[in-house]
């Protein structure tokens, strides 16, 4: 194991966008601020999550992925092939409208026009990387920081099933044509990360959970698709996806949606938890464990030995507190079937997947890193 396989806390990725940067954003699509001046804004924000971070004392940093307005720009944003359409803070909002915090947000537009992945787009030609967005990223955070950054990236899953595979047969006969593509992308952008100096690369894969959800279930089903075959898909390919970057950290995030401190899944990991924990070579899964949507800790028995869970047991959906003693039970609960040292610690998913953030303060914020950091040294220092 490397250090990075074993550190204690951990973050998903997003944080909040603060009031600056959201003025700063519209006056620029606006076309009221220079690019060179706007750049100049975000890189204020990310130096303020960054050092936020730091004085918490987590063990990655993340740089807030205050660029992309959604957490799925990693790919979206990177590639050209697909038939697309700008997106904007205004549109991302409008979208969200309407929802019911804690309660099931089922995607209004999924097949509109707008950037790849966040929607369900057509390819029009084969996909090639246009840009290295997380590298950018990387590149402009890792000078400005003291501990290790980490970089995420959406998933081969996630990024299949927002692909629209019968409007693209003429480009791509088959689905798995596709998935190849996708994975060849993705292998030279994190190999020009690690070669960045980049260690710890963060795969986010919020669609493993509808594999555990029967209204995604049926979707996939009325699509023509059979679930298995998907789900076989997807393990290969994000096998194939970090193979042989030797020395790197590789993580995984399993989610069931984080919209506006709504959801999109539920279903216990059960079903899919051993092949999942003994099919992909990623040393750390971090996995949403603030909600009985998750289930319970049963399914970690099935995690190899030398591989970490990472537990989401503090939520970034409400501003409630978690206790400090109801957390160190949970990870009680979690070691009667994984041992303490392969247990870590981290907030549930981002705190702003999306541009709109959920709906708390950043002072909330603040405080469920901090009590992550907390309840960690209690039980590990």
């Amino acid at each position: 194991m490397t250090s990075l396989d074993a550190i204690r806390t951990d973050v998903v990725g997003s944080l909040l966008r603060p009031a600056a940067w959201k003025e700063a954003r519209l006056r620029l699509e606006g076309g009221l601020m220079a690019p060179e001046e706007f750049a100049r804004v975000e890189t204020e924000c990310v130096k303020a999550h960054l050092a936020l971070q730091e004085r918490i004392g987590l063990d990655v940093v993340s740089d807030g992925e205050v660029s992309r307005l959604n957490f799925q720009d990693s790919f979206g944003l990177a590639v050209r092939g697909y038939e697309t359409a700008r997106d904007t803070v205004r549109s991302h909002e409008k979208r969200a409208a309407g929802g019911t915090p804690l309660a099931r947000w089922d995607i209004p537009d999924l097949a509109a026009p707008g950037t790849p992945v966040v929607h369900r787009r057509p390819a029009v030609e084969r996909l090639q990387l246009q840009r290295n967005v997380p590298l950018e990223e990387y590149r402009r955070a890792a000078p400005l920081a003291r501990r290790p950054v980490k970089v995420s990236l959406i998933g081969p899953d996630r990024i299949t099933q927002r692909f629209d595979h019968a409007a693209s047969k003429a480009v791509y006969p088959a689905v798995d044509d596709f998935v190849a593509d996708v994975v060849a992308v993705q292998r030279r952008m994190i190999r020009e990360l690690v070669e960045a100096g980049c260690r710890y690369v963060h795969i986010d894969e919020p669609g493993y959970t509808a594999y555990v959800d029967e209204p995604s279930l049926e979707a996939m089903r009325a699509r023509g698709e059979d679930p298995a075959q998907n789900l076989a898909r997807s393990l290969k390919a994000n096998a194939e996806v970090m193979r042989g970057f030797d020395g790197v950290t590789f993580g995984i995030h399993l989610c069931r949606g984080n919209q506006r401190s709504m959801w999109h899944r539920e279903g216990a990991y059960d079903a899919i938890a051993e092949r999942l924990f003994n099919q992909l070579p990623h040393q750390r899964f971090l996995l949403e464990y603030d909600s009985p949507r998750a289930g319970g800790f049963a399914p970690l028995r099935f995690v190899p030995k030398g591989k970490v869970v990472v537990l989401g047991l503090v939520s970034t959906k409400v501003a409630q507190l978690e206790p400090l003693d109801e957390l160190k039970r949970r990870i009680g609960e979690a070691a009667k079937f994984l041992p303490l040292e392969q247990l870590a610690v981290s907030p549930q998913c981002g705190f702003g997947s999306d541009v709109s953030g959920n709906l708390i303060s950043e002072d909330d914020q603040k405080r469920k890193l901090e009590r992550v950091v907390e309840v960690a040294r209690g039980i590990w220092s």
